[in-house]
């Protein structure tokens, strides 16, 4: 075992959720892993963003994010936000987009929330994590997530070597 916290890290296997946020009349989302719960009352939820991704980027100027959480239907939405750079393409084109509550909310995708930041903390590590206030949240139903072992050896847009802020 010559990386015990890789070990323990490979035994978890989280739910996936696509963020989706816009600041300057530009769109961004990306696919994300690392996200929880933070408070019950009031409802608080942390989102954390890869600093080598374009929605880091706008989530630097955005208040709100959307949280899109994925079913097991949907890995072609995972693939589409993982594997795509929005620095290079609009990942919104051709896709049912509604503007709601100052964020893109992917209509397909009807298991989500919008939070509103209050911080954002910046340790170093190579993601960011935004504490955020839920204000809307919706469901259609009980359902199954996609999790990190459902994706397979998806590609990531961009490695972390790619950090638009170096720690």
């Amino acid at each position: 075992m010559s990386n015990p916290f890789a070990t323990l890290m490979s035994s978890e296997n989280t739910s996936l959720i696509v963020v989706t946020t816009a600041a300057e009349n530009v769109r961004a989302g990306c696919l994300v892993s690392y996200h929880t719960q933070a408070s019950m009352k009031p409802q608080h939820y942390n989102i954390w963003l890869s600093k080598a991704n374009h929605t880091y980027k706008i989530g630097l100027l955005a208040n709100r994010f959307a949280v899109h959480f994925l079913t097991q239907d949907d890995l072609a939405w995972a693939e589409h936000f993982a594997t795509i750079s929005g620095q290079h393409t609009d990942k919104f084109a051709g896709l049912e987009v509604e503007a709601r509550h100052e964020v893109p909310l992917l209509t397909a995708l009807p298991n989500r929330m919008v939070v509103e930041q209050i911080s954002m903390l910046d340790d170093g590590g190579d993601h960011v994590c935004v504490t955020a206030r839920v204000i809307a949240a919706e469901t259609s139903g009980h359902f199954t997530p996609l999790r990190l072992s459902d994706i397979g050896e998806l590609r990531p847009a961009h490695d972390i070597s790619e950090r638009i802020i170096e720690p």
